[in-house]
């Protein structure tokens, strides 16, 4: 997708890019100082309405809280999401504070600490269990407490899923109990003071490619359908990931919806409705739900020549927004869709590179991008901003001070 896609998604008005039906200066004078997030309400509805219609009406959708953490976004999706997952004492905190109940929280990710597991038995949170160790400390919190604590397996499969930005199945990892330890974990959990609901599955994240997560889903269902022989009682939950991804460069397409819903008809209404007729199977969504939603918005601070390369030196940069940098120089880096927020309907000029404030190379936010020619005080946007951006970001390297963030 083109940065003159995701113009036209915000909208524009008088050469200003639109947020939350706001024009972009107006914004910032609201926000008072830049570099800030701003979060698209409108377009937050739009994406959950788009799946709800797509999708089988069977399935639950949930919330992955890490991808967005913040409260205000959070208490927004628990109206028109049916679940939350969290990944941390603080974000169970987060979900605890909004109008979803306690039993539509699920608590997943490896490490949860003795304290997190006693406040997640204590108010009747779903725990997602990735190891024996922390099977015990479930158990250990509900005969302290007195309380039969609802978990769910969360399953290391056994096949990987090609495709994904990151893998998080097949093979070694830490998430998960490895698919051929479950039959014996399940043995031992009789008479354990546990409720064991269901199964958790998520094999990888960040796919764009409809048909490999329609096989993903389809194996999913098939070794679930196995290890639920080894479980005293019906699956009642089944969760079965989600991995659906967003397009950050010019050569990414866009998930084919459509596709991964025929898919996922054809699952629910056969094999799925046969053998766990008393689960409403879960997709568990983050990126895919607020990751579009979101801009970064940095102003110029400076436009300077060094050899015949053209500079624009922004407010910002990748302690806010690392993953557009290129994450420590780690990754192949791609360009983010940028544009020129206050004159998104000029025409592009030369190439220039977007740098951001910071002692290091690294801090790179646009590498030679065709854009309108530039003064100090401009505005530079960086899209598909909603997800993993602020706290997923080395926000104190070098100290200088945390953006705003708005819903808007």
């Amino acid at each position: 997708m083109s940065p003159h896609d995701h113009v036209a998604a915000f909208g524009a008005i008088d050469g200003q890019l639109k947020v939350g039906g706001m024009p972009l200066s107006r914004l910032a004078g609201r926000v008072g100082s830049t570099p800030f997030f701003a979060y698209d309400r409108g377009l937050l509805d739009a994406r959950v309405d788009a799946l709800r219609a797509a999708l089988p009406a069977r399935i639950e959708l949930s919330y992955a809280m890490k991808a967005n953490p913040m409260p205000a976004v959070v208490q927004h999706l628990a109206r028109r999401v049916d679940r939350i997952d969290v990944a941390s004492g603080p974000e169970m905190q987060v979900a605890l504070d909004t109008t979803i109940r306690p039993d539509r929280v699920s608590f997943a990710g490896p490490g949860k600490t003795p304290a997190e597991i006693r406040q997640a038995v204590a108010a009747g949170i779903l725990i997602e269990i990735e190891s024996r160790t922390e099977l015990g400390r479930v158990i250990a919190a509900g005969d302290e407490l007195g309380l039969t604590p609802d978990i769910a397996i969360r399953v290391n499969p056994d096949f990987a899923v090609k495709g994904s930005g990151m893998r998080m199945g097949g093979g070694p990892q830490q998430f998960g109990i490895d698919a051929e330890e479950v039959p014996a974990l399940l043995r031992d959990l009789s008479g354990a003071g546990v409720d064991v609901l269901g199964f958790h599955v998520f094999a990888g994240s960040q796919n764009l490619h409809a048909a490999i997560i329609a096989e993903a889903q389809r194996r999913t269902v098939e070794l679930v359908s196995t290890l639920a022989d080894h479980l005293d009682g019906p699956v009642r939950y089944l969760n079965l990931g989600g991995g659906f991804g967003i397009p950050y460069t010019e050569k990414d397409q866009p998930l084919d919806l459509d596709a991964v819903a025929a898919g996922l008809h054809e699952l629910i209404d056969g094999p799925v409705a046969a053998r766990f007729p008393e689960a409403n199977p879960v997709i568990e969504l983050g990126r895919y739900l607020v990751g579009e939603c979101g801009v970064y918005v940095t102003r110029v601070l400076d436009r300077k020549i060094s050899r015949g390369k053209t500079y624009l030196v922004v407010d910002g940069g990748m302690h806010h927004q690392l993953a557009a940098s290129g994450n420590f120089g780690q990754a192949i880096r791609r360009n983010y869709p940028v544009v020129v927020g206050n004159r998104v309907e000029a025409d592009s000029g030369d190439a220039v590179t977007v740098v951001g404030c910071l002692c290091t190379p690294l801090d790179l936010l646009g590498d030679d991008i065709p854009l309108p020619p530039a003064a100090i005080d401009d505005l530079i946007v960086i899209f598909q901003a909603g997800a993993y951006g602020l706290t997923a970001s080395p926000t104190a390297f070098l100290g200088h001070a945390a953006p705003a963030e708005v819903l808007v």
